[in-house]
């Protein structure tokens, strides 16, 4: 009975081992995508202000560097970017020391003269979402062309394009086409059913049309992603609990033989110190044994 309380014990210690607030990543300004030169503001936000927090991120040169080790200047909970470059493009996120993290955000940077504004998180389902095509140096109001998949979705005179009561059929891939001065990177848009920061891809889907994406759209896949880590501590975690129920039942079964020892010492001297008694002073002992002697 007791064996099986610390087991139950262990294992809970196993579960809250695994069980932490995990931080919000957010982008400021709010947008995928950035020109070359930009300035971005990328903030770890939690209720626990006690938790340390650590920026990360992979691109197709680095992988799992730190705001500050290169790349960024740390500012609190913060992490500054102030001149963007196209090697900033790839994954980012928050984590700690014991490995939870946050959600990651995939930031492309351009040295285009386009970009499609879109949202960096996954959007609610039923929400309206505004798409926006911005050139580098002319006005945002240009007729732009914009594009789901490869595919040509409308023109918008003014630049930018609004999905009303969005549904899980307008997740996809998308960028925009301003005539006369170029095409932005492909982005993708994550639609939930429910508030949520799970995490968008971390590499671009395909599109379904053969027409290409941007060429600055690079984003690759990091080579050991957050959630695996975080698997792996969780697993680090009931390796640890394993051992300890071991130790236990170790312990246990050591004291239990220590105690058998010491019953068989006990028997032994006393059955010595009969042995060199009169006959009769042993009749208590052993009344068989006396008995045949008479």
């Amino acid at each position: 009975m007791k064996e099986t309380s610390v087991l139950c014990l262990l294992f809970l210690i196993s579960q809250l081992s695994c069980t932490t607030n995990q931080a919000r990543l957010t982008v400021s300004p709010s947008s995928s995508q950035f020109f070359e030169g930009d300035f971005v503001s990328l903030s770890c936000e939690e209720d626990d202000s006690s938790a340390e927090w650590t920026l990360r991120r992979n691109t197709s040169k680095q992988q799992r560097t730190q705001c500050g080790d290169g790349w960024g200047k740390p500012a609190g909970s913060s992490c500054n970017i102030t001149l963007m470059v196209p090697h900033d493009s790839g994954v980012y996120w928050c984590e700690t020391r014991e490995g939870p993290i946050s959600n990651m955000v995939n930031l492309t940077v351009t040295g285009g003269s386009v970009i499609l504004q879109s949202p960096v998180l996954p959007v609610m389902e039923g929400d309206d979402v505004t798409l926006l095509c911005k050139t580098k140096t002319t006005p945002s109001n240009l007729t732009a062309a914009f594009y789901k998949d490869g595919s040509l979705i409308r023109k918008q005179p003014t630049g930018h394009m609004t999905i009303q009561h969005v549904s899980r059929s307008d997740e996809g891939l998308y960028k925009c086409d301003i005539s006369g001065h170029g095409e932005s990177p492909s982005s993708w848009i994550t639609v939930t059913g429910e508030h949520t920061t799970t995490p968008p891809p971390t590499s671009t889907p395909p599109p379904t049309s053969t027409s290409p994406p941007g060429p600055t759209s690079i984003t690759l896949p990091p080579s050991l992603s957050p959630p695996v880590l975080y698997v792996l501590s969780c697993v680090g975690s009931v390796c640890v609990v394993v051992l300890l129920v071991l130790l236990v039942l170790l312990v246990r079964r050591c004291v239990h033989r220590k105690t058998e020892e010491e019953n068989t010492t006990y028997c032994n001297i006393k059955t010595s110190h009969c042995q060199n008694q009169p006959i009769k002073k042993c009749r208590g002992s052993d009344p068989a044994a006396v008995y045949s002697n008479w």
